[in-house]
């Protein structure tokens, strides 16, 4: 369906100064294909996209769409756009229109369609993400995912072939971003064609066909999900994807921040969207910090999170210890704690015994 040879991109500055964003792009891209475009920020996943829909025109390369090379002289811009629809990372919903009279737009104004046969169509899109029952109210009523959704019934109004996603769930409230993914879910499994900028890991590894790692301009690797996550063949993709974000405290005596602390995980939980994770890792902390105060002052605490597994776990880790406290062991307690964890594991270590809780 596309094909980008060699293109490249360059942002020329008034001081004379330049700045080459995207390098030496060569990629083809299949009908029905779902690739994520992964990798650090600053690297030219949004431009790549901004660029094979003409919204930020290439400096050099070509990009042939359905056998035509639309960076041609004379190409005309709005026949791609009908075929190439794009969702950013604001929803660019029109403020003054109702919710349905936003997807009925385009559909009326480009394609020509009848108001009844275009209501119709977008009543439809609005069931199909969720929001029929939203369709007469306007946007400034709605939560971020809700306006995100609309954007993607919007976007297919006009029955594209192809949909650009720029990073759609970065401007999201974190309890928000699995109502618009799973939108995104559904369109993979219906076979639409989408190219999405993403820092979602497992919705990358379980939703795409394919993973573009971007680094320095360039794809720098292109494989299957599999091998881009599992078994990645070069280093600066290997240390991207297995990624693990940490926050360790170190708990000294009776004058510890205990609500520092708390806040800080807190601010964890909604940075990495693990909000759901917070009040269980607070309630642990706060059931298991008296249990280890009993038997020391000394104790490492930290709270982590892998973005390829998305496992979250709260370790406990005391180096003179080689055991877990006794009241650990007792069936109640253990009980009590299995509640709201999924697992506990106990661990030796080079610098102590580590408990660790799965969530």
């Amino acid at each position: 369906m596309i094909t980008v040879n060699h293109l490249s991109k360059t942002y020329h500055n008034p001081d004379g100064s330049s700045l080459t964003v995207l390098k030496d792009i060569n990629c083809t891209i299949e009908k029905g294909e779902v690739i994520s475009l992964i990798g650090p920020s600053g690297t030219g996943k949004s431009t790549l996209l901004r660029a094979l829909n003409l919204l930020d025109p290439p400096t050099g390369g070509e990009i042939i769409f359905e056998g035509e090379n639309i960076l041609a002289k004379g190409y005309p811009v709005h026949k791609l756009r009908q075929k190439m629809g794009m969702v950013f990372q604001s929803f660019n919903l029109f403020d003054h229109m109702t919710v349905l009279e936003n997807v009925m737009y385009a559909p009326v104004k480009i394609l020509k369609k009848s108001m009844e046969e275009a209501r119709e169509e977008a009543l439809s899109l609005l069931r199909k993400v969720g929001l029929a029952e939203k369709a007469d109210v306007y946007p400034d009523s709605l939560s971020g995912g809700q306006k995100q959704r609309v954007a993607i019934a919007r976007c297919l109004a006009m029955n594209p072939e192809v949909i650009l996603f720029d990073e759609p769930t970065s401007a999201l409230d974190p309890t928000m971003v699995g109502e618009v993914l799973s939108v995104m879910r559904q369109l993979a499994k219906e076979g639409m064609t989408m190219l999405i900028v993403t820092h979602e890991m497992k919705f990358a590894l379980d939703v795409s066909t394919r993973i573009f790692f971007m680094y320095d301009g360039y794809i720098h690797e292109d494989g299957t999900p599999q091998q881009i996550f599992i078994q990645p063949k070069r280093s600066a993709t290997k240390a991207f994807v297995q990624r693990i974000r940490k926050e360790v405290f170190e708990v000294h005596g009776e004058d510890f921040d205990y609500p520092g602390m708390e806040t800080s995980i807190n601010r964890f939980c909604i940075k990495y969207n693990i909000a759901d994770k917070k009040d269980s890792v607070i309630t642990l902390c706060q059931l298991l910090m008296p249990v280890y105060k009993e038997t020391g002052d000394q104790l490492t605490v930290r709270i982590s999170y892998s973005e390829l597994s998305g496992e979250t776990a709260l370790d406990f880790m005391r180096e003179e210890d080689n055991e877990a406290p006794a009241r650990l062991k007792e069936e109640t307690f253990r009980k009590q704690l299995l509640s709201i964890c999924k697992d506990i594991i106990e661990e030796p270590t080079a610098r102590g015994y580590r408990v660790k809780f799965l969530l």
